[in-house]
């Protein structure tokens, strides 16, 4: 240590400790001076003994002026050196950069000071230390003192000027460095990191754009930081990576779409923005390189066709686009399943126009990979049943337009049939609000007529009658009213003389059933007159309640309409078709006579002529019976007398057993009586024993003003005690 001391005069070594920094620059030259005596000898071994001196008993003191010195000095020794400096540059590297992270900001100010000047003069040797200095610079960039921080960026500026020339700078090491602190939130350390990202990718010898999925998550965090400076650098990053993206020939669009997609969801409406506008342009580049990734690309795509955002949804929409065209022409590759899988997730979106997009995904993918969808129907049809309750009418359309080409193979299409039933059973609310719709478009995608008679079978054996009834008097109203049932409807007109026609009436006889007034609608549309009034005849008390008046009205009503205009036409011929004025006369009986329907029943009634226009005269008995006929029938269905009166050709017409289907119709309808009465008795054996004494006698309805939820019973109204 003597020999260290006596290298250097003792003034100096004073000096260098000075508080004052003009006196410690002074000091500094010296050092410098005898540095360069030394190393212009070749006596690096004492070289290295002043080294030792500065570090020992400068930079590590416990006083800040001398380790301010002793920053100085080595700076100044390094000077000296000039182009021998390498063989000490670690002696001399070390202690600066350890200084750092001193207690003192102008200790780390000289520490700043001291590597700029080493840097300067050692240049591309420095590069050694790279990792050292940067992760140093990383910290000071945040440093709490201004001044550090100033030093800092000089230090910085000075590193880049030296690894932009340098041949020995190792990317992927500093690739490393990158990756672990590309999610710092400290928006000085973004600005630090971006500016190196900037800095390199501008050197045509790094090759940045192969490293980009090492950071890129990191620049698009950095889209939503407070500060609009950093977010505007980071958006200058990706804007010039995206643009050598597409100059590129070889880019790993892969690993990038991945954090694309999570980017895609971000809560920062720019971070969305500019994740779906690269997607955008991944999906035109990448092509069917993309296809592997192309699930979750759908995955971020579908929610942003929803986004609040306008720019965002143009964006999405035509990416959304890009990739159904790209899809569309691909020949293979697709993993149709993951796409399902995604398109079937975003059925549940709370937004309307992504759950119309995923919807056409589906349809897409049955049009292209029908195989494929079908052998995965189990994942997506229970998703596909649940959106046909979905609010948006648009929504349960198409759902149908994909239910309808799913059940273009017979298996599927019962399946569809069998489960809409079952969807309607557990949700009766479905069935009120989208019943009709749900039924008349699938009778125009699909087939009608098979549509109807495979929803009478599925209903012939329900077990739950209340439903089965509803469920009936629905599929009834739609067949009566419905433009699109118009051929089932012609069809069934003709069920007397047409094989066709009576295979159709009697394949839905049994499941109309199931309610009394949708089988005289249907007799009655089906002309089968004479059972439709031995049906109205077959009528008991229990059946006439408040649901049957109901749907009596809408039926009275519907004969106004063109739908029933052949039956008021063959009106004009009461001769020829008595059974159907006796089924109208009979209704008329059923209503109530305060009734709107009941009026514009009996005033159709009313304009029948007495006599017929193909010679048959109708005329009143003494007993006002108008059904008493001259014979005479030149064309129709032949009619006959008997004990009973006249029937149109006996019990059975072209293979059509009316006896047999009067049995069926009676013995459902006691089957819903009894239940009926299940019902009751279960609710009255709930009410208690006081609310069966507070309970008076009941008193007989007033016949002037009946009550339509108490119908009268057959007797009553075949004395004529209740006037209807």
């Amino acid at each position: 240590m003597t020999d260290a001391f006596s290298l250097i005069p003792a003034s100096v070594l004073r000096n260098l400790s000075d508080k004052l920094y003009e006196k410690r620059k002074n000091a500094a030259l010296e050092v410098e001076g005898i540095v360069k005596q030394l190393a212009v000898a070749g006596d690096h071994d004492r070289i290295t003994v002043v080294i030792n001196l500065l570090i020992t008993e400068f930079t590590y003191s416990q006083q800040a002026n001398h380790r301010k010195g002793g920053l100085i000095g080595l700076a100044a020794a390094t000077v000296g050196l000039t182009g021998e400096a390498a063989q000490h540059l670690e002696q001399i590297v070390l202690p600066v950069l350890n200084s750092f992270s001193d207690q003192d900001s102008r200790v780390r100010y000289y520490a700043c000071e001291a590597l700029y000047n080493i840097a300067k003069v050692v240049r591309e040797d420095s590069i050694i230390f790279f990792n050292q200095i940067f992760d140093a610079l990383c910290k000071l960039s945040a440093d709490s003192d201004a001044n550090v921080q100033s030093a800092a960026h000089l230090l910085d500026r000075l590193v880049k000027d030296i690894v932009t020339v340098s041949d020995q700078f190792s990317i992927e090491e500093f690739i490393q460095l990158l990756r672990e602190r590309m999610n710092v939130l400290n928006p000085y350390v973004r600005q630090f990191l971006v500016g190196w990202i900037t800095v390199l990718d501008s050197v045509p010898e790094f090759d940045m754009l192969g490293f980009l999925p090492d950071f890129l998550d990191g620049l698009f965090n950095m889209l939503s930081d407070p500060s609009h400076e950093i977010r505007q650098q980071a958006d200058s990053a990706l804007s010039e990576f995206l643009q050598e993206i597409k100059n590129s020939p070889s880019v790993d669009y892969g690993r990038m779409a991945e954090i694309l997609v999570q980017r895609a969801a971000s809560q920062d409406e720019f971070t969305r923005l500019t994740a779906i506008t690269w997607i955008n342009e991944f999906v035109k580049l990448g092509g069917d390189q993309l296809v592997p990734y192309y699930a979750n690309i759908l995955g971020a795509i579908l929610p942003c066709i929803s986004d609040k955002e306008e720019k965002i949804r143009v964006v999405a929409r035509e990416t959304n686009e890009e990739l159904r065209s790209i899809m569309a022409e691909s020949a293979e590759g697709f993993e149709v399943g993951a796409i399902l899988t995604i398109a079937r997730r975003q059925l549940s979106s709370e937004w309307e126009a992504t759950r119309i997009e995923a919807l056409h995904w589906i349809s897409t993918l049955l049009e292209r990979y029908r195989k494929e969808v079908l052998s995965s129907l189990g994942d997506i049809f229970d998703a596909l049943l649940k959106a046909l309750s979905d609010p948006s009418d648009e929504v349960v359309l198409l759902v149908l337009e994909v239910h309808a080409c799913i059940a273009e193979d017979p298996p599927h299409f019962r399946q569809l049939l069998v489960f809409l039933v079952h969807n309607f059973r557990i949700d009766i609310s479905l069935l009120a609000k989208r019943g009709a719709l749900i039924i008349r478009r699938l009778c125009v995608l699909l087939d009608p007529e098979r549509v109807y008679r495979e929803l009478s079978a599925i209903l012939e054996g329900e077990s739950d009658l209340d439903f089965a009834s509803i469920l009936v008097q629905t599929l009834n109203l739609i067949l009566l009213a419905s433009s699109e049932l118009s051929e089932v409807r012609d069809l069934l007109k003709n069920s007397l003389v047409n094989p066709a026609g009576k295979d159709l009436f009697v394949s839905l006889y049994a499941s109309w059933c199931h309610s009394p007034m949708a089988i005289i609608s249907l007799c009655l549309l089906a002309q089968t007159y004479q059972h439709a009034s031995a049906v109205i005849q077959s009528l008991v008390e229990e059946d006439i309640n408040v649901k049957f008046l109901v749907q009596l009205d809408k039926l009275i009503r519907l004969l106004e309409t063109p739908i029933f205009a052949y039956l008021r036409l063959q009106l004009l011929e009461p001769g020829r078709y008595i059974w159907l004025l006796k089924a109208l006369y009979g209704l008329l009986m059923l209503l109530p006579q305060q009734s709107a329907a009941f009026k514009i029943l009996r005033t159709r009634l009313k304009t029948v002529p007495s006599y017929s226009f193909n010679g048959e005269q109708v005329r009143q008995t003494s007993s006002g019976n108008p059904y008493h006929i001259i014979h005479h029938v030149p064309s129709g269905l032949q009619i006959c007398e008997d004990e009973d009166g006249i029937q149109d050709g006996a019990n059975s017409h072209n293979g059509i057993n009316f006896a047999s289907r009067l049995q069926q119709f009676e013995q459902m309808q006691q089957q819903h009586r009894m239940h009926t009465k299940v019902q009751a008795l279960s609710r009255n054996s709930s009410t208690t024993s006081l609310s069966e004494e507070v309970q008076g006698p009941e008193e007989p309805p007033d016949p002037a003003s009946w009550d339509m939820s108490g119908p009268p019973s057959r007797s009553r109204r075949g004395s004529g005690q209740l006037p209807l």
